[in-house]
């Protein structure tokens, strides 16, 4: 990533959203690795601890930043509908349901903060796990949806096999790229959910901090990886129809 795209991506909310994802989870991953019991140093140790609490004060800014996402969550999910735009109804029915989680975990998420920081006075642990099940409901049905749409591109591109359209051909296979890479990102984050979920479910609270950071780490570079490339595509296309 160049200089300027990286400039760009701190200009806007998602990507800078994205950047502190990516230090808060690579953070927690290193200081998770020095804080291990095999690691005798204790500079290291002293080293791991304070990535790990730099990470925290991160995930805890990203959790502030969230508080004002509601409104723009409500205007996409008013826009997209029932996906009457959609071709394919299972696609559209899963994200009409991804909508409907997404929508409600911001509430679920800022009640438990609230409650945290003693603005409320409630418990916040059910409102962290109901959060937490609505982020895990929402990562399975975008893993779902991409598997369905990976269907739909696999049967467009033997459509293609046989004859020219190669260029049709080309963009078929980057879509079907970013689907894979979004259900890689996707089932990492899914694994950090089930984690964060109360012991005695699977593999929830299991999860050493290098591994949470280590899933957390490759989803923030994959959604990096996808919104660079979003937006050269974007570019391309510009520069395409300007000539």
């Amino acid at each position: 990533m160049s200089v300027e795209s990286l400039v760009q991506l701190l200009e806007s909310y998602r990507g800078r959203d994205k950047l502190i994802r990516t230090v808060c989870y690579g953070s927690q991953l290193v200081g998770g690795v020095l804080t291990r019991k095999a690691v005798a140093d204790a500079s290291s140790q002293q080293l791991g601890k304070r990535l790990l609490l730099f990470s925290a004060q991160l995930s805890h800014c990203r959790t502030v930043l969230r508080l004002f996402d509601d409104l723009s969550m409500l205007a996409y999910s008013h826009s997209y509908g029932l996906g009457a735009s959609e071709e394919d109804a299972a696609i559209r029915w899963i994200s009409v349901l991804t909508n409907v989680a997404d929508q409600l975990y911001y509430p679920c998420e800022h009640i438990a903060w609230a409650a945290d920081a003693g603005l409320i006075k409630v418990k916040s642990d059910k409102w962290w796990l109901f959060s937490t099940v609505l982020w895990g409901t929402s990562l399975l049905l975008g893993i779902l949806r991409s598997l369905r749409v990976l269907l739909l591109l696999r049967r467009k591109l033997k459509k293609h096999d046989g004859g020219g359209g190669g260029s049709r051909r080309s963009h078929l296979h980057r879509q079907i790229r970013r689907e894979l890479l979004s259900i890689l990102s996707s089932m990492a984050d899914l694994c950090n959910a089930v984690h964060w979920l109360p012991p005695g479910f699977l593999w929830a609270e299991r999860f050493p901090s290098w591994l949470v950071g280590l899933l957390g780490t490759t989803s923030s570079l994959i959604g990096l990886i996808q919104m660079n490339s979003s937006s050269n595509e974007l570019s391309d296309s510009t520069v395409s129809s300007s000539q």
